[in-house]
Protein backbone atom coordinates (compact mmCIF):
# COMPACT_ATOMS: atom_id res chain seq x y z
CA UNK A 1 0.00 0.00 0.00
CA UNK A 2 1.09 3.32 -1.02
CA UNK A 3 1.18 6.52 1.23
CA UNK A 4 0.13 10.02 0.52
CA UNK A 5 0.61 13.04 2.57
CA UNK A 6 -1.93 16.05 2.42
CA UNK A 7 -0.77 19.35 2.14
CA UNK A 8 -1.65 21.40 5.60
CA UNK A 9 -5.16 21.94 6.10
CA UNK A 10 -6.17 19.77 2.67
CA UNK A 11 -7.31 17.39 5.57
CA UNK A 12 -10.40 19.37 5.99
CA UNK A 13 -12.70 18.20 3.65
CA UNK A 14 -11.87 14.46 4.15
CA UNK A 15 -12.63 15.03 7.82
CA UNK A 16 -16.00 15.80 6.51
CA UNK A 17 -16.04 12.41 5.40
CA UNK A 18 -16.14 13.72 1.67
CA UNK A 19 -14.92 10.49 -0.33
CA UNK A 20 -12.33 12.26 -2.94
CA UNK A 21 -9.31 13.58 -2.97
CA UNK A 22 -7.92 16.54 -5.49
CA UNK A 23 -4.58 15.89 -6.70
CA UNK A 24 -3.38 19.27 -5.97
CA UNK A 25 -4.40 18.45 -2.43
CA UNK A 26 -1.71 15.88 -2.22
CA UNK A 27 2.01 17.02 -0.86
CA UNK A 28 3.93 13.80 -1.38
CA UNK A 29 3.55 10.52 -2.32
CA UNK A 30 6.05 7.15 -0.44
CA UNK A 31 6.10 4.06 -2.83
CA UNK A 32 5.62 3.44 -6.90
CA UNK A 33 2.54 5.04 -7.16
CA UNK A 34 0.39 2.94 -9.94
CA UNK A 35 -3.32 3.61 -11.02
CA UNK A 36 -5.43 1.36 -8.81
CA UNK A 37 -3.39 0.92 -6.11
CA UNK A 38 -4.80 1.09 -2.25
CA UNK A 39 -3.14 3.77 -0.86
CA UNK A 40 -3.46 4.95 2.87
CA UNK A 41 -3.94 8.97 3.20
CA UNK A 42 -2.20 10.99 6.00
CA UNK A 43 -2.19 14.68 7.07
CA UNK A 44 0.70 16.63 7.16
CA UNK A 45 1.64 16.01 10.40
CA UNK A 46 1.41 11.69 9.72
CA UNK A 47 -2.17 11.53 11.29
CA UNK A 48 -3.93 8.57 9.17
CA UNK A 49 -7.41 9.63 7.11
CA UNK A 50 -8.11 7.49 5.14
CA UNK A 51 -7.68 4.44 2.95
CA UNK A 52 -8.71 4.48 -0.72
CA UNK A 53 -8.06 3.84 -4.68
CA UNK A 54 -5.23 5.82 -6.06
CA UNK A 55 -5.35 7.34 -9.73
CA UNK A 56 -3.20 9.61 -11.73
CA UNK A 57 -5.48 12.36 -12.50
CA UNK A 58 -7.53 15.30 -10.93
CA UNK A 59 -9.56 12.90 -8.65
CA UNK A 60 -6.22 11.45 -7.23
CA UNK A 61 -7.90 9.39 -4.75
CA UNK A 62 -11.58 7.74 -4.50
CA UNK A 63 -12.06 6.71 -0.59
CA UNK A 64 -13.16 3.54 0.15
CA UNK A 65 -12.79 3.69 3.99
CA UNK A 66 -12.23 5.94 6.86
CA UNK A 67 -10.72 3.28 9.51
CA UNK A 68 -7.62 1.97 9.49
CA UNK A 69 -8.69 -1.59 8.37
CA UNK A 70 -7.48 -4.62 6.53
CA UNK A 71 -8.86 -4.56 2.94
CA UNK A 72 -9.48 -7.93 2.27
CA UNK A 73 -12.66 -10.36 1.12
CA UNK A 74 -14.65 -9.64 4.99
CA UNK A 75 -14.06 -5.98 4.54
CA UNK A 76 -15.63 -5.95 1.01
CA UNK A 77 -18.70 -8.44 2.67
CA UNK A 78 -19.29 -6.37 5.83
CA UNK A 79 -19.69 -3.08 3.40
CA UNK A 80 -21.84 -5.70 1.20
CA UNK A 81 -23.88 -7.04 3.73
CA UNK A 82 -24.67 -2.96 5.01
CA UNK A 83 -25.75 -2.30 1.28
CA UNK A 84 -27.81 -5.47 0.65
CA UNK A 85 -29.55 -5.11 4.44
CA UNK A 86 -30.53 -1.33 3.16
CA UNK A 87 -32.34 -2.77 0.17
CA UNK A 88 -33.97 -4.93 1.79
CA UNK A 89 -35.48 -2.97 4.25
CA UNK A 90 -36.73 -0.50 1.07
CA UNK A 91 -38.28 -3.10 -0.70
CA UNK A 92 -40.17 -4.64 2.26
CA UNK A 93 -42.37 -1.45 2.26
CA UNK A 94 -43.50 -2.07 -1.03
CA UNK A 95 -45.39 -5.62 -1.27
CA UNK A 96 -45.68 -5.31 -4.61
CA UNK A 97 -42.96 -7.80 -6.53
CA UNK A 98 -39.62 -6.69 -7.09
CA UNK A 99 -36.37 -8.98 -7.99
CA UNK A 100 -34.20 -6.00 -9.38
CA UNK A 101 -32.20 -3.45 -7.35
CA UNK A 102 -29.41 -1.48 -7.45
CA UNK A 103 -26.83 -3.60 -4.64
CA UNK A 104 -24.07 -0.89 -4.60
CA UNK A 105 -24.75 2.94 -5.73
CA UNK A 106 -20.56 4.31 -5.95
CA UNK A 107 -19.75 6.87 -2.81
CA UNK A 108 -23.76 6.31 -1.50
CA UNK A 109 -22.88 3.03 -0.14
CA UNK A 110 -18.71 3.55 0.75
CA UNK A 111 -18.51 1.87 -2.97
CA UNK A 112 -16.62 5.12 -4.64
CA UNK A 113 -16.06 3.66 -7.97
CA UNK A 114 -17.76 0.59 -8.13
CA UNK A 115 -22.10 0.20 -9.30
CA UNK A 116 -23.68 -3.35 -8.62
CA UNK A 117 -26.61 -3.75 -9.76
CA UNK A 118 -28.88 -6.71 -9.31
CA UNK A 119 -31.43 -8.82 -11.70
CA UNK A 120 -32.76 -11.78 -9.61
CA UNK A 121 -29.70 -13.86 -9.50
CA UNK A 122 -27.38 -12.19 -12.02
CA UNK A 123 -24.99 -9.01 -10.49
CA UNK A 124 -23.89 -6.95 -12.91
CA UNK A 125 -20.79 -5.28 -11.99
CA UNK A 126 -19.37 -2.25 -13.26
CA UNK A 127 -16.19 -0.34 -12.29
CA UNK A 128 -15.77 3.24 -13.07
CA UNK A 129 -11.97 3.36 -11.27
CA UNK A 130 -9.23 1.13 -11.86
CA UNK A 131 -8.62 0.35 -7.93
CA UNK A 132 -12.16 -1.25 -8.11
CA UNK A 133 -11.62 -3.37 -10.80
CA UNK A 134 -8.59 -4.89 -9.53
CA UNK A 135 -10.40 -5.58 -6.60
CA UNK A 136 -13.04 -7.70 -8.70
CA UNK A 137 -12.26 -11.24 -7.28
CA UNK A 138 -12.49 -9.90 -3.58
CA UNK A 139 -15.96 -8.63 -4.63
CA UNK A 140 -17.43 -11.37 -6.30
CA UNK A 141 -15.98 -13.92 -3.75
CA UNK A 142 -18.05 -11.68 -1.20
CA UNK A 143 -20.65 -11.67 -3.25
CA UNK A 144 -21.01 -15.20 -3.04
CA UNK A 145 -21.24 -14.95 0.28
CA UNK A 146 -24.56 -12.86 0.95
CA UNK A 147 -28.01 -14.37 0.86
CA UNK A 148 -30.30 -12.74 -2.06
CA UNK A 149 -33.19 -15.21 -1.13
CA UNK A 150 -32.56 -16.64 -4.47
CA UNK A 151 -30.39 -20.45 -2.32
CA UNK A 152 -27.82 -20.12 -5.00
CA UNK A 153 -24.54 -18.43 -5.82
CA UNK A 154 -25.67 -15.21 -8.04
CA UNK A 155 -24.32 -15.03 -11.42
CA UNK A 156 -21.82 -12.30 -12.11
CA UNK A 157 -21.50 -10.28 -15.40
CA UNK A 158 -18.39 -7.59 -15.51
CA UNK A 159 -19.17 -4.82 -17.35
CA UNK A 160 -16.98 -2.50 -17.33
CA UNK A 161 -15.11 -1.74 -20.33
CA UNK A 162 -17.52 1.06 -21.16
CA UNK A 163 -16.65 2.47 -17.76
CA UNK A 164 -13.13 2.83 -17.46
CA UNK A 165 -10.34 4.56 -18.87
CA UNK A 166 -9.77 4.32 -22.43
CA UNK A 167 -6.17 3.08 -22.04
CA UNK A 168 -6.39 0.78 -19.36
CA UNK A 169 -10.07 -0.72 -21.30
CA UNK A 170 -8.67 -1.45 -24.30
CA UNK A 171 -7.66 -4.91 -22.55
CA UNK A 172 -10.08 -6.24 -21.01
CA UNK A 173 -13.47 -7.35 -21.81
CA UNK A 174 -16.49 -7.60 -20.62
CA UNK A 175 -17.32 -11.22 -19.60
CA UNK A 176 -19.33 -13.65 -16.81
CA UNK A 177 -16.57 -14.09 -13.75
CA UNK A 178 -15.76 -16.89 -12.87
CA UNK A 179 -16.11 -17.73 -8.86
CA UNK A 180 -14.44 -19.94 -6.67
CA UNK A 181 -16.81 -19.82 -3.80
CA UNK A 182 -17.52 -23.52 -3.91
CA UNK A 183 -21.35 -23.27 -5.17
CA UNK A 184 -22.00 -24.20 -8.54
CA UNK A 185 -19.00 -22.29 -10.16
CA UNK A 186 -19.17 -20.52 -13.23
CA UNK A 187 -16.67 -21.65 -16.03
CA UNK A 188 -14.04 -19.95 -18.41
CA UNK A 189 -16.87 -18.99 -20.50
CA UNK A 190 -19.49 -18.50 -18.26
CA UNK A 191 -22.08 -21.08 -19.54
CA UNK A 192 -22.56 -22.94 -16.39
CA UNK A 193 -24.77 -20.75 -14.90
CA UNK A 194 -25.61 -18.01 -17.66
CA UNK A 195 -28.81 -17.27 -18.24
CA UNK A 196 -31.04 -16.66 -20.97
CA UNK A 197 -30.91 -13.40 -22.64
CA UNK A 198 -32.94 -11.53 -22.48
CA UNK A 199 -33.42 -11.94 -18.18
CA UNK A 200 -36.51 -11.83 -17.13
CA UNK A 201 -37.30 -9.89 -13.52
CA UNK A 202 -40.20 -8.37 -11.83
CA UNK A 203 -40.50 -4.48 -10.95
CA UNK A 204 -43.59 -3.67 -8.77
CA UNK A 205 -45.42 -6.59 -10.40
CA UNK A 206 -44.57 -5.62 -13.95
CA UNK A 207 -42.15 -8.27 -16.51
CA UNK A 208 -39.10 -6.12 -18.34
CA UNK A 209 -36.71 -8.49 -20.32
CA UNK A 210 -33.01 -7.62 -19.67
CA UNK A 211 -30.35 -7.40 -21.46
CA UNK A 212 -27.01 -6.29 -19.76
CA UNK A 213 -24.33 -7.80 -22.23
CA UNK A 214 -25.77 -5.69 -25.29
CA UNK A 215 -28.18 -3.01 -23.50
CA UNK A 216 -27.63 0.44 -22.23
CA UNK A 217 -25.41 0.71 -19.06
CA UNK A 218 -26.36 -2.45 -17.13
CA UNK A 219 -29.09 -3.14 -18.97
CA UNK A 220 -31.72 -1.28 -17.08
CA UNK A 221 -32.40 2.21 -15.54
CA UNK A 222 -33.31 1.23 -12.23
CA UNK A 223 -33.53 4.41 -10.50
CA UNK A 224 -36.72 5.31 -12.09
CA UNK A 225 -38.22 3.10 -10.43
CA UNK A 226 -40.43 5.45 -8.07
CA UNK A 227 -41.52 7.95 -11.26
CA UNK A 228 -42.52 4.99 -12.96
CA UNK A 229 -45.16 4.05 -10.08
CA UNK A 230 -46.38 7.81 -10.14
CA UNK A 231 -46.69 7.73 -13.65
CA UNK A 232 -48.88 4.80 -13.41
CA UNK A 233 -51.12 7.02 -10.67
CA UNK A 234 -51.72 9.53 -13.53
CA UNK A 235 -52.23 7.10 -16.60
CA UNK A 236 -55.70 5.84 -16.46
CA UNK A 237 -57.27 6.83 -19.77
CA UNK A 238 -54.95 9.20 -21.11
CA UNK A 239 -52.73 8.84 -23.93
CA UNK A 240 -49.48 9.14 -23.12
CA UNK A 241 -45.93 9.44 -25.12
CA UNK A 242 -42.59 8.01 -23.72
CA UNK A 243 -39.83 9.78 -25.76
CA UNK A 244 -36.43 8.19 -25.59
CA UNK A 245 -37.84 5.33 -24.20
CA UNK A 246 -35.48 2.62 -23.88
CA UNK A 247 -37.20 -0.87 -23.11
CA UNK A 248 -40.41 0.94 -21.98
CA UNK A 249 -40.51 1.42 -18.02
CA UNK A 250 -42.92 4.43 -18.30
CA UNK A 251 -44.97 2.63 -21.21
CA UNK A 252 -45.77 -0.56 -19.09
CA UNK A 253 -46.45 1.35 -16.53
CA UNK A 254 -48.86 3.57 -18.26
CA UNK A 255 -50.79 0.66 -19.74
CA UNK A 256 -50.53 -1.16 -16.19
CA UNK A 257 -52.79 1.80 -15.19
CA UNK A 258 -55.15 1.93 -17.95
CA UNK A 259 -53.81 4.18 -20.51
CA UNK A 260 -56.06 4.41 -23.14
CA UNK A 261 -52.81 4.94 -25.42
CA UNK A 262 -49.13 4.85 -25.54
CA UNK A 263 -46.61 5.69 -27.34
CA UNK A 264 -43.16 4.82 -27.41
CA UNK A 265 -40.61 6.59 -29.10
CA UNK A 266 -35.97 5.73 -29.44
CA UNK A 267 -33.92 6.45 -31.85
CA UNK A 268 -32.24 3.05 -31.55
CA UNK A 269 -34.48 0.39 -33.10
CA UNK A 270 -32.94 -2.23 -30.68
CA UNK A 271 -34.69 -0.24 -28.15
CA UNK A 272 -38.15 -0.18 -30.19
CA UNK A 273 -38.24 -4.18 -30.50
CA UNK A 274 -37.30 -4.38 -26.44
CA UNK A 275 -39.96 -1.97 -25.63
CA UNK A 276 -42.45 -4.09 -28.06
CA UNK A 277 -40.90 -7.46 -26.35
CA UNK A 278 -41.93 -6.13 -22.70
CA UNK A 279 -45.26 -4.79 -23.92
CA UNK A 280 -46.22 -8.03 -25.04
CA UNK A 281 -45.03 -9.71 -21.87
CA UNK A 282 -47.12 -8.05 -19.84
CA UNK A 283 -50.42 -7.91 -22.34
CA UNK A 284 -50.10 -9.72 -25.47
CA UNK A 285 -50.19 -8.48 -28.64
CA UNK A 286 -53.62 -6.41 -29.06
CA UNK A 287 -52.11 -3.49 -26.25
CA UNK A 288 -52.67 -0.21 -27.09
CA UNK A 289 -49.09 0.52 -27.62
CA UNK A 290 -47.18 1.50 -30.86
CA UNK A 291 -43.48 1.96 -31.03
CA UNK A 292 -41.76 4.33 -33.17
CA UNK A 293 -37.54 4.22 -34.34
CA UNK A 294 -37.32 7.79 -34.84
CA UNK A 295 -35.42 10.52 -33.22
CA UNK A 296 -37.39 12.06 -30.92
CA UNK A 297 -36.90 16.01 -31.77
CA UNK A 298 -38.10 15.43 -35.70
CA UNK A 299 -41.30 13.21 -33.89
CA UNK A 300 -42.49 16.15 -31.69
CA UNK A 301 -41.70 18.87 -34.23
CA UNK A 302 -43.50 16.55 -37.01
CA UNK A 303 -46.43 14.80 -35.18
CA UNK A 304 -49.55 17.02 -34.52
CA UNK A 305 -50.73 14.28 -32.19
CA UNK A 306 -51.91 15.74 -28.56
CA UNK A 307 -51.06 13.98 -25.75
CA UNK A 308 -52.39 13.49 -21.36
CA UNK A 309 -48.82 12.79 -20.48
CA UNK A 310 -45.48 13.09 -22.25
CA UNK A 311 -42.11 11.55 -20.52
CA UNK A 312 -39.07 13.08 -21.84
CA UNK A 313 -36.20 11.12 -20.32
CA UNK A 314 -32.95 11.97 -22.33
CA UNK A 315 -29.75 10.22 -21.96
CA UNK A 316 -27.18 12.88 -20.53
CA UNK A 317 -26.56 16.46 -22.76
CA UNK A 318 -23.44 16.95 -20.41
CA UNK A 319 -20.83 14.67 -19.68
CA UNK A 320 -18.42 17.54 -18.45
CA UNK A 321 -18.45 21.17 -18.09
CA UNK A 322 -17.29 22.04 -21.71
CA UNK A 323 -20.90 20.69 -22.56
CA UNK A 324 -22.78 22.33 -20.28
CA UNK A 325 -24.18 25.55 -22.58
CA UNK A 326 -24.90 23.20 -25.42
CA UNK A 327 -26.78 20.63 -22.92
CA UNK A 328 -28.61 23.54 -21.31
CA UNK A 329 -29.75 24.89 -25.09
CA UNK A 330 -30.76 21.10 -26.04
CA UNK A 331 -32.89 20.73 -22.47
CA UNK A 332 -34.75 24.09 -23.25
CA UNK A 333 -35.60 22.94 -27.39
CA UNK A 334 -36.37 19.90 -25.87
CA UNK A 335 -38.74 20.87 -23.31
CA UNK A 336 -40.27 23.56 -25.62
CA UNK A 337 -41.49 20.78 -28.37
CA UNK A 338 -43.00 18.60 -25.63
CA UNK A 339 -44.69 21.04 -23.92
CA UNK A 340 -46.35 22.47 -27.27
CA UNK A 341 -47.70 18.39 -27.50
CA UNK A 342 -49.70 18.59 -24.49
CA UNK A 343 -53.45 18.90 -24.35
CA UNK A 344 -54.79 21.48 -21.54
CA UNK A 345 -54.37 19.67 -18.42
CA UNK A 346 -51.77 17.76 -19.43
CA UNK A 347 -48.68 16.76 -17.51
CA UNK A 348 -45.07 16.48 -18.61
CA UNK A 349 -42.61 14.32 -16.79
CA UNK A 350 -39.03 15.69 -17.06
CA UNK A 351 -35.76 14.57 -16.47
CA UNK A 352 -32.29 15.48 -16.94
CA UNK A 353 -29.64 12.72 -15.40
CA UNK A 354 -26.47 15.15 -16.62
CA UNK A 355 -24.41 15.57 -13.40
CA UNK A 356 -23.02 19.24 -14.47
CA UNK A 357 -26.42 20.01 -14.36
CA UNK A 358 -27.74 20.94 -11.31
CA UNK A 359 -31.48 20.96 -9.76
CA UNK A 360 -31.76 24.62 -9.91
CA UNK A 361 -30.02 24.94 -13.51
CA UNK A 362 -32.65 22.36 -14.67
CA UNK A 363 -35.51 24.04 -13.17
CA UNK A 364 -34.55 27.80 -14.82
CA UNK A 365 -34.09 26.11 -18.04
CA UNK A 366 -37.57 24.12 -17.94
CA UNK A 367 -39.02 27.36 -16.92
CA UNK A 368 -37.21 29.39 -20.19
CA UNK A 369 -38.99 26.40 -22.38
CA UNK A 370 -42.69 27.28 -21.12
CA UNK A 371 -42.20 31.36 -21.74
CA UNK A 372 -41.11 30.19 -25.09
CA UNK A 373 -44.32 28.59 -25.93
CA UNK A 374 -46.22 31.15 -23.90
CA UNK A 375 -47.93 28.67 -21.72
CA UNK A 376 -49.06 28.29 -18.38
CA UNK A 377 -47.71 25.69 -16.31
CA UNK A 378 -47.76 24.30 -12.02
CA UNK A 379 -45.20 22.28 -11.10
CA UNK A 380 -46.76 19.36 -9.60
CA UNK A 381 -43.72 16.78 -7.94
CA UNK A 382 -40.29 17.67 -7.55
CA UNK A 383 -38.60 13.62 -9.01
CA UNK A 384 -35.18 12.13 -8.48
CA UNK A 385 -33.80 8.59 -8.19
CA UNK A 386 -34.44 5.86 -6.13
CA UNK A 387 -33.87 5.26 -2.75
CA UNK A 388 -32.05 2.05 -3.77
CA UNK A 389 -29.26 5.26 -5.98
CA UNK A 390 -28.67 6.84 -2.04
CA UNK A 391 -26.93 10.08 -1.92
CA UNK A 392 -23.78 10.38 0.62
CA UNK A 393 -24.82 12.75 2.61
CA UNK A 394 -21.02 14.45 2.40
CA UNK A 395 -20.89 14.36 -1.39
CA UNK A 396 -24.13 15.68 -2.74
CA UNK A 397 -22.94 14.97 -6.50
CA UNK A 398 -24.22 11.61 -6.00
CA UNK A 399 -27.98 13.22 -6.61
CA UNK A 400 -27.50 13.16 -10.39
CA UNK A 401 -30.78 12.38 -11.87
CA UNK A 402 -33.16 16.00 -11.57
CA UNK A 403 -37.25 15.31 -12.30
CA UNK A 404 -40.38 17.54 -12.75
CA UNK A 405 -43.86 16.77 -13.44
CA UNK A 406 -45.59 19.76 -14.68
CA UNK A 407 -49.46 20.57 -15.17
CA UNK A 408 -50.17 23.03 -18.53
CA UNK A 409 -52.79 24.77 -18.37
Amino acid sequence: MIQIYLKHGKEIAIKRQHPWIFSGAIDRIEGNAQDGDLAAVFDKKGNYLATGHYHNGSIAIKIISFEDCKIDIAFWQTKLQNALDVRQEILKANPAKTNAFRLVHGEGDGFSGLILDYYDGVVVFQAHTIGMWRAKKEIVAALQNLDFGIGKSVIVYDKSKETLPKNFAENIKNDYECTDAGKRPLDITGKHLSPTIPHPIFENNQQFLIDWETGQKTGFFLDQRDNRALLGQYAKGKKVLNAFCYSGGFSVYALANGANLVHSVDVSKKAVDLVNQNVAANFGENAPHQAFAQDVMPYLKDNDQVYDIIVLDPPAFAKNLSAKHNAVQGYKRLNAEGLKRLAKGGLLFTFSCSQVIDRQLFYDTVVAAALEVGRQVRVLHHLTQAPDHPVNFFHPEGQYLKGLVLRVE
